[in-house]
């Protein structure tokens, strides 16, 4: 049976649990917080404050990391690898060769292994957009997200003078879909790939013509796409999207010879994104036990996995059943 311990225990932490639970061959042995551990409600498993990890050495398989991209992972990875072999789902993509530069240095040296990355993208979506580069090499790959809720998108919103909560979903655009997978050329740009529709309660009083224009001229996030701002009750919101659905779509589209075009489209459809996140950050710390047990050591991503190291399935089961 691995052991497995999650460390914070937000949205991504709960559906950590919930996917640990599922799995025959795993259990969670503590989730570690830095909040007063009675003040957190797990499903299951005892919570105890992170400055306890340490006293964990030598009785965990794997720590998954549930901390946020900006910057706990950058600073909870590294230290954690000098202990503990280590699962997290660092998702800036830009980022992501530095991270893993840091996070290697530490785990090569303490001998642990450690994967990053490990989510639906990165991770799912990047290893099918390898597969599809690696299958049709004359191509090209696109990726469309949504329909979904943008939680960093909907916190931008949160931060406007006057807004009391928000919403935002990232939608692709239907035609534009259709144009990638049929082959066609299109422009591909911000506003041509993605639509972003906004649900916001303000304050009584608020100005919202005024909070509506600094929504869609936010830098960064708004500026370039086609947005639409709708004004609601919180209960409405509450009731309408308490949810954190997310999904899309990765399109390989190529030629093997003259006017013969293949195409390869992988869909995500989630109900929450969370969830199925922590599913497979589930996934990847199965296989980095196994890593770890051969000895490899350092850090890896979901490229350098297998999928018998993944699957709680013997080899014997995967031919017989799977192939």
């Amino acid at each position: 049976m691995i052991k497995a311990a999650i460390n914070g225990y937000g949205n991504l932490g709960r559906g950590v649990e919930r996917a640990l639970a599922q799995a025959s061959d795993m259990e969670c042995v503590a989730i570690f917080t830095r909040r007063a551990p009675e003040q957190v409600q797990s499903e299951g498993a005892p919570v105890l404050p992170l400055a306890d990890l340490d006293s964990y050495a030598g009785k965990l398989d794997v720590v998954i990391n549930c901390g946020g991209s900006a910057t706990d992972l950058r600073q909870q990875t590294p230290a954690i690898a000098e202990k503990f072999n280590v699962v997290d789902s660092f998702d800036t993509h830009a980022k992501i060769p530095a991270h893993f530069a840091q996070v290697a240095a530490v785990a090569e040296k303490a001998g642990t292994t450690a994967v990053i990355s490990a989510g639906w993208d990165p991770g799912l979506f990047s290893l099918l957009r390898a597969l599809g580069d690696a299958v049709l090499p004359q191509g090209k790959t696109t990726t469309f997200w949504g329909p979904g809720v943008s939680q960093g998108h909907s916190d931008a919103i949160r931060r406007i003078p006057g807004v009391v909560d928000a919403r935002q979903y990232t939608v692709p655009v239907e035609a534009t879909v259709a144009a990638v997978k049929a082959g066609e050329e299109v422009e591909l740009t911000p506003r041509t790939m993605h639509k972003r529709i906004c649900y916001v309660v303000v304050e009584a009083g608020a100005d919202k013509e005024k909070i509506a224009q600094q929504i869609a001229t936010m830098p960064d996030y708004f500026a370039d796409y086609d947005v639409t701002v709708n004004f609601l009750s919180a209960e409405e919101l509450q009731a309408e999207h308490g949810g954190i659905p997310h999904g899309g779509i990765v399109i390989r589209r190529g030629t093997t010879s003259e006017n013969v075009q293949h195409g390869i489209t992988f869909q995500l459809e989630l109900d929450s994104n969370p969830e199925f996140t922590g599913a497979a950050a589930v996934a990847v710390a199965r296989a980095a036990v196994r890593k770890a047990a051969r000895q490899e050591h350092g850090a890896f991503t979901i490229f350098d996995l297998t999928l018998q190291d993944l699957s709680p399935r013997t080899a014997e089961d995967l031919r017989a059943h799977w192939l």
